[in-house]
């Protein structure tokens, strides 16, 4: 009898798919169907725009969302007194005192005209903490305490490396002077961290409208278009895309 033939059983592939990330909801209604439902945990985003574009308003609602959450989160304060913001962010109903009260929320005040080494104190707080959330207002500072524009960008890149190491999902804002070319202050920022997002005001007939961008996001499938963005009294909304005149 002839012998019968054996199959060879071919090899299935090995590919996987790849593992979804992880993403943390921003708390802007609006903002997180641009960039895929959040930040992806662990990324440290900029946000940049001029005086008054409400970078420390952003950052603020960020945080509360956290909190929300049950997460531990922190908010150093380079410029502002811990006073003075929990004083500016009462009108959107935030009160940052009772999340304080019940350890929450750090609130960290940091002068670097007395300190040699920010990043330091900084991460260990945060390890301290077990901090999930950070928002840092702002990098501004580093320009008025480090002359040399080398040291600034060596400071910052320390700082920003910090913070990936640590895996926290941070947010940091810098303040664009009128007219710069540049996408944040120092010209170096933009290019360490893992998103960036514009805030900008334009005028039209004597009146000022907010627009938000999503220039950078890592990982991530965004919108880039500039979208209208109101300041209400709950905070940011970043509404749907409208005719408006478009930024250059």
């Amino acid at each position: 009898m002839p012998k019968k033939k054996r199959r060879i059983k071919k090899a299935k592939p090995s590919f996987k798919a790849p593992l979804k990330l992880e993403r943390i909801t921003s708390g802007i209604p609006g903002l997180d169907r641009l960039i895929e439902g959040g930040f992806w945990k662990g990324s440290t985003v900029l946000i940049s725009g001029g005086a008054g574009t409400g970078k420390s308003i952003f950052c603020t609602q960020y945080i509360m969302e956290g909190i929300r959450k049950g997460e531990n989160c922190m908010f150093i304060t380079l410029e502002q007194k811990p006073e003075d913001l929990i004083g500016d962010v009462k009108r959107f109903g935030w009160d940052l005192r009772k999340y304080i009260q019940e350890k929450r929320l750090y609130l960290e005040y940091m002068d670097p005209f007395q300190l040699t080494d920010i990043t330091s104190p900084l991460l260990d707080k945060i390890k301290q903490h077990k901090i999930e959330r950070v928002a840092i207002d702002s990098t501004a500072v580093f320009g008025m305490y480090y002359k040399d524009p080398f040291e600034v960008r060596k400071q910052l890149f320390k700082l920003l490396v910090g913070l990936k190491d640590i895996g926290v999902t941070s947010l940091l804002t810098s303040e664009l002077p009128e007219n710069a070319k540049s996408l944040a202050r120092f010209g170096v920022e933009e290019f360490i961290v893992d998103g960036l997002i514009l805030l900008s005001f334009i005028g039209i007939g004597g009146q000022d409208f907010g627009n938000v961008q999503v220039r950078k996001m890592r990982r991530t499938k965004h919108a880039t278009a500039w979208y209208p963005m109101d300041i209400t009294n709950k905070g940011i909304v970043v509404k749907k895309e409208e005719k408006r005149i478009r930024l250059k």
